[in-house]
């Protein structure tokens, strides 16, 4: 149903808004699937994670592909992480319009001084902190939100010190009325992301058709290579595979090679054509007609 992306400073109170934005959903009637995505869910040390740029990014990149797996529209996901930098906000933001569900970005506005003063309170209490060097080089990179920007809109904004975060704060009300209120034809504040021809996957691999296209030519081509066996390496005309499938005639001999090669550039083309046009065949007896048909129309202009 949708992705929320959480995020802000560190130790600006964004596992606590994650918890009340759970928990406000939670009391939602019909209940809604509810799951949150951070770095605890996978045991993850703060300190050990954001102390490199390599682990850093392993850690972006196994949050996203987590997200990913998870989106559903049936799914409420939200995503309590840094989410700092914006290129990252716009990959997850991706994620949401391939799946067609509903975005947004809730936004912890602390001050840094608040935040480096929360994160030595935390140090004292034997809570989740961060050591100065990691925090300070997380402060410096860190990227503010931009409603202005397609993949930080909506925007909420939440504000810890002035404001204690529970589940009836103002944004964390909206943003639940956001996410749940039912959409119809009159409805014009709720955006639902649609996906577009670079978030689809192919239509060419719908229904099995590219393992379909790849074996029916294969055949076709053994076919012609025994055949020309057969004929002690000499052409090949009348060949039929199949009785209700084209006549095969090769005017000259073919090596393998190039029947590899020109069955690789029609599966290419067929793949190429379908983002434009219908989707290839899924079923075998169709592909073997196209790709003889090709084959015809290749050594017919010899």
């Amino acid at each position: 149903m949708a992705l929320v992306v959480i995020c802000g400073q560190p130790c600006s109170g964004k596992s606590t808004a994650a918890f009340c934005l759970s928990e406000a959903l939670n009391d939602l009637e019909p209940k809604p699937n509810v799951r949150i995505i951070n770095e605890t869910s996978f045991h993850l040390d703060r300190n050990q994670t954001y102390a490199e740029m390599t682990s850093e990014k392993n850690l972006r990149g196994v949050l996203r592909s987590e997200v990913d797996r998870s989106l559903s529209k049936d799914n409420i996901i939200i995503v309590d992480s840094l989410n700092s930098i914006k290129g990252y906000r716009y990959e997850l933001w991706c994620l949401a319009r391939a799946a067609g569900i509903r975005h947004c970005v809730l936004f912890c506005d602390v001050e840094e001084t608040d935040c480096r003063k929360w994160n030595i309170e935390r140090r004292g209490k034997d809570g989740v902190s961060y050591d100065d060097a990691v925090f300070e080089d997380l402060v410096r990179r860190f990227e503010r939100p931009d409603s202005r920007n397609r993949w930080d809109s909506p925007l909420f904004e939440l504000w810890p010190v002035k404001d204690r975060i529970e589940k009836t704060s103002p944004s964390i009300v909206d943003l639940v009325s956001y996410i749940t209120k039912k959409v119809d034809s009159k409805t014009r504040d709720v955006k639902i992301l649609q996906p577009t021809m670079a978030t689809q996957s192919a239509r060419f691999s719908e229904a099995n058709s590219l393992y379909e296209m790849d074996r029916a030519t294969q055949e076709v081509t053994s076919a012609i290579v025994e055949a020309q066996a057969l004929a002690m390496s000499g052409p090949v005309t009348g060949l039929v595979v199949s009785r209700d499938l084209p006549v095969i005639n090769i005017s000259r001999s073919v090596g393998l090679p190039e029947l590899r090669r020109l069955r690789k550039t029609f599966i290419k083309l067929t793949g190429q054509s379908s983002l434009s046009g219908p989707p290839p065949p899924a079923d075998a007896d169709s592909a073997k007609r196209m790709f003889i048909d090709y084959l015809n129309r290749e050594f017919g202009s010899e």
